[in-house]
């Protein structure tokens, strides 16, 4: 059972206390953040996109996560605020020239500096390995460090020349007040966003009943009063401004025979094309009466 053969066991062998708090080193927290993927853990590599809160992700990543939500992840309630790809920014990185990448010294003989990061901010050089804070522009994705953003105050970026406004700045891997108002910002302008497409759709909802009011009402004021006939109102007549009678003719209603009298402007070539014209009318000679002959053959 133990104890025997002279061993002196010691009292943290022998009585279990509480569990310590597993301490995590910052160094290698900052490394997982701007080193590997928020959602699949894996290396950060090109192309890289940025949420709305400020987390890094492989694109692809993300595109296998939006075509499949069922499957099991690690980290999925990560990128749950994530709905589509538009909700993500692929981000225009600079790269840093002194970083060897794979290229790098495995043997261990010599120092290797693990602080050197992938990237950098292209005004002021700081390399983007979690000692500064960086900030990324949501109208072009352009990445820069936020003390040159305070120290160069322009509302022009910096590396590409489009203009952007305070609100479309976010910061990457913020502490948690940072992120906590990047989250009421986002659901602010989602918020704002679903208000603007109800307008748009009350107004073109609209927009198709007007034409269709008018057209009933033009039909309305159209159509004939207290039963009085259209054969009737072609003998009314109304007087003119000169005090003359002009007598208005009724409208054809739909799918009656158009006579010939109402083609104006048709030649007389044309109209004689038509049984209703008057050379196609025979005269009274030409009528012969009717004779009832009644055959005797017997």
């Amino acid at each position: 059972m133990g104890c025997d053969g002279g061993t002196i066991p010691k009292r943290h062998e022998l009585v279990k206390g509480p569990k310590k708090v597993e301490k995590v080193d910052k160094n290698a927290e900052l490394a997982a953040k701007w080193k590997y993927c928020a959602l699949s853990q894996e290396k950060l590599r090109r192309p890289i996109v940025a949420c709305e809160l400020g987390r890094l992700y492989n694109k692809d990543a993300v595109i296998e996560y939006l075509l499949d939500k069922s499957a099991e992840r690690p980290n999925v309630e990560i990128a749950a605020h994530i709905r589509g790809i538009k909700d993500v920014k692929e981000l225009n990185l600079t790269e840093n020239p002194a970083w060897e990448g794979e290229r790098r010294n495995a043997k261990g003989d010599c120092y290797e500096d693990m602080h050197c990061a992938m990237f950098i901010c292209p005004v002021v050089g700081l390399e983007m390995n979690g000692k500064h804070k960086f900030c990324y522009l949501q109208t072009c994705g352009c990445v820069f460090s936020e003390r040159a953003l305070r120290e160069v105050k322009t509302e022009i970026c910096h590396k590409c020349g489009d203009p952007f406004r305070a609100e479309d700045i976010v910061v990457l891997n913020g502490s948690k007040e940072e992120q906590g108002q990047l989250q009421k910002t986002m659901e602010e302008r989602r918020a704002k966003a679903k208000a603007g497409k109800k307008s748009k759709k009350n107004k073109g909802v609209e927009t198709v009943s007007k034409p269709v009011e008018s057209k009933a009402s033009s039909e309305s004021a159209s159509a004939p009063v207290n039963g009085e006939s259209s054969s009737g109102s072609s003998s009314d007549s109304a007087p003119g401004p000169s005090g003359s009678s002009k007598t208005v003719k009724p409208a054809a209603p739909v799918g009656s025979k158009r006579s010939i009298q109402d083609m104006e402007g048709k030649s007389e070539a044309y109209k004689s094309i038509f049984t209703t014209h008057s050379s196609a009318k025979r005269t009274k000679d030409q009528i012969s009466n009717w004779v009832t002959h009644t055959p005797y053959h017997f």
